[in-house]
């Protein structure tokens, strides 16, 4: 289990070469700020790891040593997984700004107060990112667009968002 204070930063996509280098997949703005942010920790914490880049933009990631991975067999044992970030070694964000983690668990009302479901996942697939809201009692989860214009209200501090829904979502 994730710890609140714990925010997804990268993934472990590969191997890279035969001494023990990975292909980090960076969640960063700026991609290679991912070893500022260490150590990095599993999903489970139960491993941390230090990161020095190695090479830049390697394809789509970044070249990667890992403390504690010396062969490529351990490097493609770790493929696939997430790395995590103290909350407190990440930068602050502005006002408009939110960590993928805070969104996730918040409430999902329209514009009328009516409750349309809980923020489950953040997608974004190249045009911005979509917030996929599953409603009480429902099968299949309604995607918005993260904008302003759709979602003119987030309020941590509540717990909850407001979705101004475009026509044609209803």
């Amino acid at each position: 289990m994730t710890r609140p204070d714990r925010i997804c930063v990268g993934a472990i996509a590969g191997s890279f070469g035969v001494q023990g280098e990975v292909r980090l997949k960076s969640f960063c703005a700026d991609p290679e700020a991912i070893a500022d942010y260490g150590p990095l920790w599993t999903e489970d914490g139960t491993r941390s790891f230090t990161v020095k880049l190695t090479r830049a933009s390697v394809s789509g990631g970044v070249g990667a040593r890992l403390s504690g991975v010396a062969t490529k067999e351990q490097a493609d044992a770790l493929k696939g997984v997430q790395l995590f970030a103290d909350r407190d070694r990440l930068p602050s964000l502005p006002d408009d700004e939110f960590y993928h983690a805070d969104l996730i668990g918040l409430t999902a009302q329209d514009t009328g107060g009516v409750t349309l479901g809980t923020v489950r996942a953040v997608h974004n697939h190249g045009a911005g990112d979509m917030l996929e809201i599953l409603g009480p009692g429902t099968k299949s989860a309604l995607l918005v667009p993260f904008t302003l214009a759709v979602v003119p209200t987030v309020d941590l501090a509540a717990r909850r968002i407001v979705v101004d829904m475009p026509e044609g979502l209803e």
